[in-house]
């Protein structure tokens, strides 16, 4: 201690102040704790960010799935038009060396037009 006790005055002043500061910081702990609204909103605030979250990783993987798909879609569809091309090519070259079938469905075409001339004339 000190003869005039200044020191120790001063001491126990700054003491009370750490002890109030502390003292005000547990309080508002406990007032924080204590308000179930804020806490309530805080919460759905986060769960709200995790679904957008959650949202947004779906959207990537699923629009992700759709370019693999259309690219899958794509190539099957150049594979089979080259396929019918293809079978196209195939059977013009069977009609340029054989052209008797495509021939008598000519004639025959032909025949039919004539014979219903023919059934017209005699009706008037």
């Amino acid at each position: 201690m000190t003869g005039n006790g200044t020191g120790d005055t001063e001491a126990l002043r700054e003491e009370i102040r750490r002890t109030r500061v502390e003292l005000g910081e547990t309080m508002e702990a406990l007032a924080a704790k204590a308000d179930v609204k804020a806490r309530l909103k805080e919460s759905a605030g986060q769960a709200k960010e995790r679904m957008r979250e959650q949202a947004a990783q779906t959207v990537a993987r699923v629009r992700g799935q759709a370019v693999r798909g259309a690219g899958m879609a794509r190539a099957q569809a150049y594979e089979k038009g080259g396929l019918v091309r293809a079978q196209a090519h195939d059977r013009g070259e069977l009609m340029r060396r054989n052209p008797v079938p495509w021939a008598a469905i000519a004639a025959g075409a032909v025949a039919t037009v004539v014979v219903l001339m023919i059934v017209r004339g005699r009706r008037r």
